[in-house]
């Protein structure tokens, strides 16, 4: 299962005001000269492509050529400056390939699918762009499936690589992808002569197939395959050097595709063994980026992000750090040619988004729209060690709450378990309605999480449920010395893998007085024959369910339902190809034949998380409620 964080959409409450929505930099680019910025800027339900000055910050240019009737992502800029970027149109189920010169928007090719990633050639006289033609559903595993009916398996989307003349404008029915069919490319760069694309792909269904991604060349001109490394571990961001002699990329232990995390490896582009440059850090690379100044690198290093540069000795010292999260659409960091200068959107807890750019060393802040919208939190990190291992996390707490005055606390359990809760400004929803409503709110990274480096994220291989929530539990201790936590009005909640982990606690431990789960997994057994990505299991097992059916069956709460006491609210997705509803149906049953309070609420057209805004609502408020049933009410 790809275990996201999927308690975006836990818990609503109408009793307080929402804040003032914050203005939001989506897909920031930066110029190759390092002199301008474009975001996708969003306020108030309404987008449109902003480009600024790298050096004042201030508007060059405001672009809405669909004027709110489609969506903007994938800008990208050409090594003369000339912007790109995709246009959705949803309603006709159409993709633009969209660029701008001489201040006018034009066309350059139209998708009947999907599309991302568009990139100029090195010369800029081409573009190329990852294309789903007639696309069945959204791209990613997490996305709502197709309805399971005929023949199983016979027909999955392809996601290919096409290559443009900048100059053209081509109808839908024109574009031709050069990679071949059958063949599901996930990322891709371009040789610096041009002449062809270092990607990551695989053959067959690109769902369920990502963890045995390998890393090839294709050729710009037939769409040849090549080759380069099968890696042992998963791996994202392949990056040619400028002299194309190598590539880079981030290897690691991955649950899922777009959460990154792990060690930077080099291979020759020809082919060979890939090296771990960075083998031994206390730290995880989250992006890279290979510039001319070399190679440049993302962490997530304990409580902060760093950006830093690389060699093949390692991490050098961080350029620029705090705690906080970085973003850009390329990686979290966008890079000048040279290396020299840097651009990324900078939040935090209590900060809402900004755009920071500048020397890589002392990046500024050149955006202040959201310098007045108020905090809805207080933060503090939290560290603690146990069994040899030392683990981070966040508690959050209500602006002005009492410290004299014992409150009920919710741990939050992220996704993954390759993931980790990382700072983001704290706006409506989730933990915000949470805080709302009186919680303070824990949000651990034990082991298997990013943070510690790639030897704390394999720590929970064929361990899940084990030390993890002993990490889990030793960490409330640590919170319950440093705030006024009432210890017996205790939450838990989680989606995906934190779905999995709230229903297995329920029966190791009745410290939790309350559990909400979503999309959760309860019998890792059932789920195994039953869910549409089974290859991700593999790199934390070791082998198949039918190889080794004692290690499934382990940390398979279904098997340990009578210690089970603690009343449960569990939802998930009708459609939900990542973890299935029947793990939540099964779960669900085993309460009710044990005599558990329980609710199983199961949305209509949902996948992996809940993204219709009456179904998000409605969890919410249900959320809430369950908590406050059993909890009590925190204010």
């Amino acid at each position: 299962m790809s275990m996201r964080v999927l308690v975006a959409a836990i818990l609503a409450t109408t009793a307080v005001p929402a804040l003032a929505a914050p203005v939001n930099y989506g897909g920031l680019a930066l110029a190759p000269a390092g002199d301008r910025i474009a975001t996708v800027e969003t306020s108030g339900g309404k987008a449109k492509i902003v480009v600024r000055a790298v050096k004042t910050g201030a508007v060059l240019t405001t672009l809405d050529p669909c004027a709110a009737t489609c969506g903007y992502s994938g800008l990208t800029f050409a090594s003369d400056g000339t912007l790109a970027f995709l246009a959705r149109d949803r309603a006709k189920g159409e993709v633009t390939l969209d660029i701008v010169e001489g201040g006018l928007v034009r066309a350059v090719a139209t998708v009947r699918g999907i599309a991302q990633s568009p990139r100029f050639s090195p010369d800029g006289k081409r573009i190329a762009l990852l294309v789903t033609i007639g696309a069945a559903k959204e791209a990613g595993a997490a996305q709502a499936g197709v309805r399971q009916v005929g023949e199983i398996g016979e027909k999955n989307d392809a996601q290919q690589l096409a290559v443009f003349d900048r100059a053209a404008t081509l109808a839908a029915d024109a574009v031709k992808p050069v990679s071949p069919a059958g063949r599901y490319v996930y990322e891709y760069d371009w040789t610096p002569d041009g002449s062809g694309f270092v990607v990551t792909s695989v053959l067959g269904n690109g769902d369920a197939n990502w963890w045995v991604a390998t890393l090839d060349h294709i050729d710009a001109a037939t769409g040849a395959v090549r080759t380069i490394a099968k890696p042992t571990t998963q791996l994202n961001f392949p990056r040619v050097s400028p002299d194309g002699k190598a590539v880079a990329y981030i290897g690691g232990l991955m649950s899922d595709f777009g959460s990154v995390g792990g060690d930077v490896f080099t291979v020759p582009i020809t082919g060979g063994t890939p090296v771990n440059i960075t083998d031994g850090a206390k730290a995880t690379a989250t992006a890279i980026d290979w510039t001319k100044g070399g190679l440049r690198a993302t962490l997530l290093h304990g409580d902060a992000s760093e950006i830093v540069a690389v060699t093949d000795k390692g991490y050098g010292a961080p350029l620029f750090a705090r705690p906080a999260s970085f973003a850009a659409g390329d990686g979290r960091a966008a890079f000048s040619d040279d290396g020299k200068t840097v651009a990324t959107v900078v939040q935090d807890w209590t900060h809402a988004p900004a755009i920071f750019a500048g020397p890589a060393t002392a990046p500024k802040q050149l955006t202040h729209e959201n310098d007045g919208v108020a905090p809805a939190v207080s933060a503090r990190s939290i560290s603690w060690t146990n069994e040899g291992f030392t683990s981070q996390g966040w508690l959050l707490a209500p602006v002005g709450a009492d410290p004299a005055r014992k409150a009920p606390m919710i741990t939050v359990v992220h996704g993954g378990p390759a993931a980790a809760n990382v700072p983001n400004f704290v706006e409506r929803g989730g933990v915000a309605e949470l805080i709302r409503a009186g919680f303070y709110v824990f949000l651990p990274n034990p082991r298997g999480s990013y943070g510690q480096g790639e030897a704390f994220t394999a720590a929970n291989k064929r361990d899940f449920g084990g030390g993890d929530l002993r990490d889990i539990l030793t960490g409330i201790d640590a919170v319950e010395k440093v705030a006024p936590i009432d210890d017996a009005r205790l939450g838990l909640t989680g989606g995906s893998y934190g779905g999995f982990m709230a229903m297995w606690a329920n029966t190791q431990t009745n410290r939790f007085k309350a559990i909400v789960a979503s999309a959760g997994l309860s019998n890792w057994i059932s789920y195994y024959g039953t869910n549409g990505i089974d290859q991700w299991m593999l790199p934390y097992f070791g082998k198949t369910l039918y190889e080794d059916y004692e290690a499934y069956k382990a940390p398979s709460a279904i098997y340990f339902m009578k210690n089970a006491k603690t009343p449960t609210f569990i939802y998930v997705g009708e459609r939900d190809i990542e973890v299935p509803p029947t793990q939540s149906v099964e779960y669900w049953h085993a309460l009710k034949d044990q005599g558990v309070p329980t609710s199983l609420v199961i949305y209509p057209e949902e996948g992996h998380g809940i993204r219709n805004p009456v179904n998000a609502l409605d969890v919410q408020k249900r959320t809430i409620a369950w908590f406050e049933k059993y909890l009590g009410k925190a204010k």
